[in-house]
């Protein structure tokens, strides 16, 4: 796997992105031309693409949970629902990166939710 792309902190000190950073990032909507900066987690990079997961403080959503302890501004939700690819210039930021136990939960959440793609062949 590819890691990041080197942006720069407030501190022009460049930042190499990963799987598992907590970023903050420019996302256009579906159904209008706004934009809003919001946190995503970085699932993987491919050529100059993120793959994310979008993550909310909305307790009342579904996903993995994300603690101020671990890094969140507040009690928060990682939308493995809301998986989205942005363009390295989308990046705005990096936070914090998730711990490796919390990596492996959100690894073991999406390999569930894709089990339904494992389709075993009847002879």
């Amino acid at each position: 796997m590819s890691h990041g792309k080197n942006i720069k902190n407030h501190d022009n000190v460049a930042i190499d992105l990963k799987s598992g950073d907590v970023i903050l990032v420019t996302i256009q909507f579906t159904d209008t031309f706004e934009t809003k900066i919001r946190p995503a987690v970085i699932l993987f990079k491919e050529f100059d693409n993120y793959i994310l997961a979008g993550i909310t403080s909305n307790l009342h959503m579904q996903g993995v949970p994300l603690s101020v302890e671990e890094g969140a501004i507040k009690p928060s939700i990682i939308k493995l629902n809301y998986i989205f690819t942005v363009s390295d210039v989308m990046i705005k930021r990096k936070l914090f990166s998730l711990d490796k136990n919390k990596k492996s939960q959100i690894y073991h959440a999406l390999i569930s939710k894709l089990a339904g793609l494992k389709q075993v062949q009847k002879k």
